[in-house]
């Protein structure tokens, strides 16, 4: 593994630190707290923008950082990563929080940095946490002096700042996206974890299983905090055995971590991306990925109608004709979920993924409305032939409405070819998938009757 993932380069304790006291004021932090890395040697994974060469390290490393904008889910250093900075750069570093701060804490902030900027020449790095908490106004009072270089802002959120994050800001701000942790950066943290006695829980004598940290590194689902505390608890709420050992076998870590917290917010990234995996897998006939994306909706808590209704639109869009029973189980399945609600609405829900999932394809009708729809929209409106006009009312066959019509149960075959258009069109292009196969030989005979009759008009 590469020095530049979490806590993976060994930590050099000096002699005299090895039998320095640990304060109880220090061991009164969270073991996540105490865990920090304290420069990129120390930092958790984020090869992608923090490995060597990198963007984002070489500007560290140099102290040319601009505006910067950190988003992932909880527990991959985003703050961590902004102490690293701050330790590093030589500007004045100032920190807000989202949830905390206000208007006028951001203008005593901004007014300072104006004045050490004039007065010294020394430029201001403002790290707010959370940014996504500020509303639109709140994050405009940033834009004028991010614009000038007042400042250079670096903001954290959970949530995608293209939809969160004010569009100048994000314009004027580089975007970093820090990815969960690998089990294998978690079980290295946690080794790490138990022997520092610098930081860690080296004070203590501890003995933990490997299985039992590979356990509490594949159950955090890449969050550094929830592992780091997990053990911490595991290490805090176990006696010591006889010989003063605090061991920690699997059962224990099974106990401090329980059930894991399936990163999924109703509003962000993980509710969108979650719901396009799963349509996704039903279009691309996979079941078994559909359910494992509709399990984790499930578990998360997801509102059942919502994902129901998704259902029922993967059931016109992407079964469409090919399968038409399809649509109708999508709708019984949402009528059923709205009627017995969760835990039980989760079997008709995974009954409509499944047939939806394995049922033959046709997106015709979606293409074949969407390009009537175009025609609308850019084309010259088409008047309704005078011999498919309204003629139910007094004086319509004075004006010449439903004369010539041809009603076409009257038909042998209850078809008649007659112009129920006024021009040359084509929208629906079946294919030849299930049921639509027969639909296909029908349109065909028709359409060739119809090719006939303006053979006919047109001569």
């Amino acid at each position: 593994m590469a020095h530049d993932d979490l806590f993976s380069a060994p930590v050099e304790i000096r002699p005299e630190e090895k039998s320095a006291p640990v304060s109880n004021a220090f061991k009164s932090q969270p073991l996540a707290a105490r865990m920090r890395p304290r420069n990129l040697d120390e930092y958790a994974g984020q090869a992608h923008i923090l490995g060597a060469g990198q963007l984002l390290r070489r500007a560290i490393e140099a102290d040319r950082i601009q505006s910067l904008i950190f988003y992932g889910p909880p527990g991959t250093g985003k703050t961590s990563l902004a102490q690293i900075i701050a330790r590093q750069t030589r500007s004045k570093f100032e920190r807000l929080s989202g949830v905390e701060s206000n208007v006028a804490d951001m203008r005593r902030v901004l007014s300072a940095a104006a004045n050490r900027l004039e007065n010294t020449g020394q430029s201001t790095i403002l790290f707010i946490d959370e940014i996504h908490r500020f509303n639109k106004a709140q994050q405009d009072v940033l834009l004028p002096d991010v614009e000038s270089g007042v400042i250079k802002l670096i903001g954290a959120t959970t949530h995608n700042p293209f939809f969160f994050v004010n569009s100048p800001l994000v314009s004027r701000s580089q975007i970093f996206e820090l990815r969960p942790l690998t089990e294998e950066d978690l079980f290295l943290l946690l080794q790490r974890a138990v022997a520092d006695t610098e930081r860690g829980l080296g004070y203590l004598k501890i003995s933990a299983d490997e299985n039992a940290l590979r356990h509490l590194a594949k159950i955090s689902d890449g969050d550094a905090r929830k592992a780091l505390n997990s053990l911490e608890i595991a290490a805090l709420t176990t006696a010591p055995a006889a010989d003063g050992i605090i061991r920690i076998p699997l059962e224990v870590a099974e106990q401090s971590i329980q059930k894991k917290a399936v990163v999924y917010d109703g509003d962000g990234d993980a509710h969108y991306d979650t719901i396009s995996a799963f349509i996704k897998s039903m279009r691309g006939s996979d079941p078994d990925a559909a359910l494992y994306w509709l399990a984790k909706m499930i578990h998360a808590g997801e509102d059942p109608r919502f994902i129901a209704r998704r259902i029922v639109i993967c059931a016109a869009e992407d079964v469409g004709l090919a399968d038409p029973m399809a649509l109708v189980l999508a709708n019984a399945c949402l009528a059923a979920s709205e009627f017995v609600g969760w835990p039980e609405a989760r079997i008709p829900l995974a009954e409509a993924t499944i047939y939806i999932a394995t049922a033959n394809k046709s997106n015709s009708a979606y293409l074949a409305i969407d390009a009537a729809l175009e025609d609308v929209r850019s084309g010259r409106t088409i008047p309704v032939p005078e011999h498919l006009r309204d003629a139910s009312y007094k004086s319509a066959k004075k004006l010449g409405h439903g004369g010539g019509y041809e009603y076409t149960h009257d038909s042998k075959e209850h078809f008649v070819a007659q112009d129920y258009l006024g021009a040359d069109k084509i929208y629906y292009e079946p294919t030849e998938q299930g049921v639509e196969k027969k639909i296909k030989e029908r349109v065909e005979k028709w359409r060739a009757e119809f090719l006939k009759l303006r053979g006919k008009e047109s001569k």
